[in-house]
């Protein structure tokens, strides 16, 4: 019994730990053609605040030539499910980016290549593995520092492929003036699967 005790302590000792930490890893495709990956890793930290680092790297070809290169980082700094900081940097092809946001007393400070102040009680990115965003207006797109106005609607409920097996899943939409996202995710909250369309194709994300 005092064996069986001691190894149900340290159980829970582990557990916490184990949740302090959420990783999502997605095969990215266009037009049905793998292009790379991208990934999201989000902890945990004290005082209510979390970390996401993301990194997505694309090649997409024509024949065997490469035509488009794109290498995305960005690491975010939440609190109370609200963004506190933000940094991030973008290379397409030739062309870097750079995009660093910080809250400074009431406003939150946009310094991209067109610098703007946003004067709102809680800045939220796409932040795709926080169904909170579905409550949002507007969206801060971590690539480029603008701060777009998103109309989001229910799809309903539909029944996707996630990692080979079918799972039941919620259908959002989410419309802006640059794009449109279609998101689904688990009835238990969890990110399941996105997919957009651009002006140069359609790009679904896979868990992997």
């Amino acid at each position: 019994m005092a064996i069986y005790m001691r190894w149900f302590v340290l159980i829970l000792f582990l557990i916490p730990s184990l949740a302090n930490s959420q990783t999502w890893d997605f095969d990215v495709s266009m037009d049905g053609k793998h292009i790379g990956e991208h990934q999201f890793s989000l902890s945990n930290k004290e005082n209510n605040q979390q970390v996401l680092k993301s990194e997505a790297k694309f090649n997409v070809k024509f024949l065997t030539i490469s035509v488009f290169n794109y290498h995305h980082k960005a690491d975010e700094l939440w609190e109370n499910g609200c963004l506190k900081k933000l940094e991030s940097s973008t290379k397409e092809n030739s062309k870097a980016t750079f995009v660093k946001a910080y809250e400074e007393k009431s406003l939150f400070k946009v310094i991209a290549q067109k610098p703007i102040d946003i004067d709102a009680e809680c800045v939220m990115t796409f932040a795709y593995w926080n169904p909170k965003i579905l409550q949002q207006k507007k969206l801060l797109n971590p690539q480029t520092g603008e701060y777009l106005a998103s109309q989001i609607s229910s799809i309903g409920k539909e029944t996707i492929i996630v990692k080979g097996e079918a799972t039941k899943a919620e259908h959002y939409k989410i419309d802006t003036s640059k794009f449109k996202i279609d998101i689904w995710y688990g009835l238990d909250g969890q990110w399941l699967a996105l997919q957009s369309l651009t002006s140069d194709g359609r790009v679904d994300y896979s868990l992997k």
